[in-house]
């Protein structure tokens, strides 16, 4: 998390080979997940934010992801720290007593 605007830039630019400028946000993480950075560009410039959690951790998407597409919704909950992955948890059909 030592990384700032310049750093966090070239990671999107020469690792994921994307523009900062594309209407995106980037979201990084420590490896404890308690902090995040998030590097968007709104037009004129770039705005780096960061969030850190006292107690718990972020829920961070499992393996090698290094993509992935939030809705408002489910960005809401991962700054508040909730498990967003679980909010559309589909129920088991074939429950039995």
């Amino acid at each position: 998390m030592r990384l700032g605007l310049d750093g966090l830039s070239r990671i999107v630019q020469d690792t994921l080979g994307q523009n900062v400028g594309n209407q995106c946000g980037y979201l990084f993480s420590n490896r404890t997940r308690t902090r995040l950075k998030l590097l968007r560009w709104d037009g004129n410039g770039v705005w780096l934010c960061q969030r850190r959690l006292h107690k718990g951790r972020f829920t961070w998407p499992e393996g090698d992801t290094q993509f992935f597409v939030l809705t408002a919704e489910q960005w809401h909950w991962l700054i508040s720290g909730v498990d967003w992955q679980r909010l559309y948890a589909q129920a088991k059909v074939n429950w039995r007593v």
